[in-house]
């Protein structure tokens, strides 16, 4: 007797022939999409950015490019994810439109720097901003010393998180989707709040005299001073250059693809979860970068003791957020906006953990990582994954500041996203008959304006950045002899 529909999907919906669960719904995925790319960087990096762009323009542009480039990033892998919805994701991609190596050492490069290295600056961020609520967790209280390597309770905390979250990621995809839920959830109303209340009670006549007299020209400081914004090449230079923080606070809107397996109706909700996650992204951050404009001038005065003369580019600790709430409510609203903080980049690291694991998984099944790493616990998941992933990512958190850590990520995620967007360029010629059930909107358009945009940055930040990038370009081309000569070890 045929089943009907409703009562098919819902039992696929609880099992697969792979052993995991279907279990993550559209909501489940938004809720993922937009949890894993709302972290600490929308809070932090606007100030560094301001320093690099000069001017309110130029800074917005930053902001809207990233946003551009990462929706039309979601439009493109939604084709991928649409024809391949496998755990793996972007592994998956990689090994379909080039091979088995290409796909190993986006594997090899997502390990060692790019999936640990955001959950670690991730942690680190989530730590600083505990210590605004207990200043007890500071860079500057060492618990101890060995020769020039120092312990800071910021540390501590950072690793007993990814820990913690790693801990409840291993009891099974239901608890993981849970707390991205309600972190998920509660950090989106409360960024609307912090816009909102920003709009309404923030608005601040000293910083749009500053900030919006001259949109793109000179700008004048706090102090009186007078600061020009780069022109030319300096210009383009600078505005691929700052928009690394821009790009790492959009970032891991294609995780939710590692969860293929995972997911209910994976061919349409994927696409779905990825463009509508993006996007609401990018509209929030735009709104918050003009509420912070709004609210603080732009440039401000490293000496000034309030945050109105600080302005954005000399925020304490860059902490912009944290400025603009005090100006909103007082002393008392920055322990509200370090919670908010908090609550974030808690639920970011949570989905950037649950995520990473099952890459790992895909590349072990395909027997190119450790055997174990490709077997699924009792709940359901891949927990020796999810560990080793955890090991390594603490090792992290000891190895630098959450800037170091963002500058070797970056480059990385940023050639891995071409080569597998133009993956979709290959496929559609190696393999036009393969069924599509979505098409990449603005095809063959919008892709290649991808690909041009983000090679352009690529090369800016090897020419500008050598110290961060070119180590993130050697540890991927590392992959290569381990792929020849250590992979079919990795299987035994």
């Amino acid at each position: 007797m045929k089943k009907h529909p409703t009562q098919q999907s819902a039992t696929e919906a609880q099992d697969t022939s792979s052993g995991f669960k279907r279990e993550i719904t559209l909501f489940d995925a938004i809720m993922i999409v937009t949890g894993g790319m709302i972290g600490s960087g929308i809070f932090i990096v606007t100030a560094d950015i301001s320093r690099t762009v000069v001017t309110p323009a130029n800074m917005l542009l930053v902001w809207a490019v990233s946003g551009f480039l990462t929706i039309v990033g979601a439009i493109s892998y939604g084709e991928l994810s649409s024809m391949f919805p496998k755990v793996g994701g972007q592994y998956v991609y990689l090994k379909e439109a080039y091979n088995k190596l290409v796909a190993f050492l986006y594997g090899w490069a997502l390990f060692l720097v790019i999936q640990t290295g955001v959950i670690a600056a991730v942690g680190v961020a989530f730590a600083k901003f505990t210590g605004v609520v207990f200043p007890w967790f500071s860079d500057d209280n060492i618990l101890f010393t060995v020769g020039s390597f120092r312990f800071s309770t910021v540390q501590l905390l950072a690793i007993v998180s990814i820990i913690y979250l790693t801990y409840i990621n291993s009891r099974g995809v239901k608890s993981g989707k849970l707390i991205q839920n309600i972190f998920g959830s509660t950090k989106l109303i409360a960024l609307f709040g912090l816009i909102l209340a920003g709009l309404f009670f923030g608005v601040n006549e000293t910083a749009i005299q500053a900030n919006f007299s001259d949109f793109w020209g000179a700008q004048t400081a706090t102090d009186g001073s007078s600061v020009f914004p780069p022109t030319g090449i300096a210009l383009i230079t600078g505005i691929g250059i700052a928009m690394v923080g821009a790009l790492f606070s959009a970032d891991s809107w294609n995780n939710i693809g590692f969860s293929g397996d995972e997911i209910v109706n994976p061919k349409r909700t994927i696409v779905l979860s990825m463009v509508i996650g993006s996007a609401l992204v990018t509209g929030i951050y735009l709104l918050i970068n003009l509420v912070y404009l709004l609210v603080l001038p732009m440039h401000g005065s490293a000496e000034a003791t309030d945050v109105i003369g600080q302005g954005i580019t000399f925020a304490s600790n860059d902490r912009v957020a944290t400025a603009v709430a005090e100006i909103v409510g007082g002393p008392k609203a920055t322990f509200a906006i370090a919670l908010l903080i908090m609550i974030s980049t808690f639920g970011c690291n949570n989905g950037a953990i649950l995520s990473g694991a099952r890459v790992y998984y895909a590349i072990a099944k395909d027997g190119l990582f450790f055997k174990k790493m490709g077997q699924l616990n009792k709940n359901g998941v891949p927990a020796v994954a999810l560990w080793l992933q955890c090991i390594w990512a603490c090792m992290l958190c000891l190895s630098g500041s959450y800037n170091q850590l963002l500058d070797y990520v970056i480059f990385a995620i940023m050639l891995f996203y071409i080569l597998t967007i133009i993956g979709v360029f290959i496929l559609r010629s190696k393999r036009p008959d393969l069924p599509r059930p979505y098409k990449a909107f603005g095809y063959p358009v919008l892709p290649a304006m991808y690909v041009i945009l983000a090679s352009a940055i690529c090369i800016i930040l090897l020419i500008y950045k050598p110290l961060y990038t070119w180590p993130g370009l050697i540890i991927v081309g590392l992959g290569i002899p381990v792929y020849y000569f250590f992979g079919k070890k990795f299987a035994r």
